[in-house]
C-alpha cells in the first residue's frame, strides 16, 4: 500500500484560509530586520503567507495583518516594493 505524502498547510495573513505552502508566497522579515519575498520558503527569519493576488494582499495591508505576522512595522516604501514584487511574481 503506497504512503500518501501530506501537504503541508499555511494560512494566508490577507484572505485567512488553510492553502498548500508551495502555491503561496511567503514573505520573510530576516534577521537583519528587512522584510523581503522568499521565493524558496527556506530563508531565516519570521515567515508571513499570502496568496498570489493583489486582493489579498490589499486586505493584509489594510488590516496590518503583514505587520502583526511578521511582528515589526512596515514602511510605505516597503509596501509599495513589495507590492510591485507580488504582481511579478503572480504573474499581474
Amino acid at each position: 500500500m503506497p504512503r500518501v505524502k501530506k501537504i503541508p498547510q499555511r494560512m494566508c495573513v490577507g484572505c485567512q484560509e488553510m492553502k498548500p505552502k508551495r502555491k503561496l508566497i511567503r514573505l520573510v522579515r530576516t534577521p537583519d530586520d528587512t522584510i523581503e519575498i522568499d521565493l524558496t520558503g527556506k530563508r531565516s527569519g519570521r515567515g508571513a503567507y499570502i496568496c498570489p493576488g493583489e486582493d489579498c494582499f490589499k486586505k493584509a495591508v489594510k488590516g496590518k495583518k503583514l505587520e502583526k505576522a511578521l511582528k515589526s512595522p512596515i514602511s510605505s516604501e516597503v509596501f509599495d516594493a513589495l507590492a510591485k514584487e507580488l504582481m511579478k511574481v503572480s504573474g499581474h
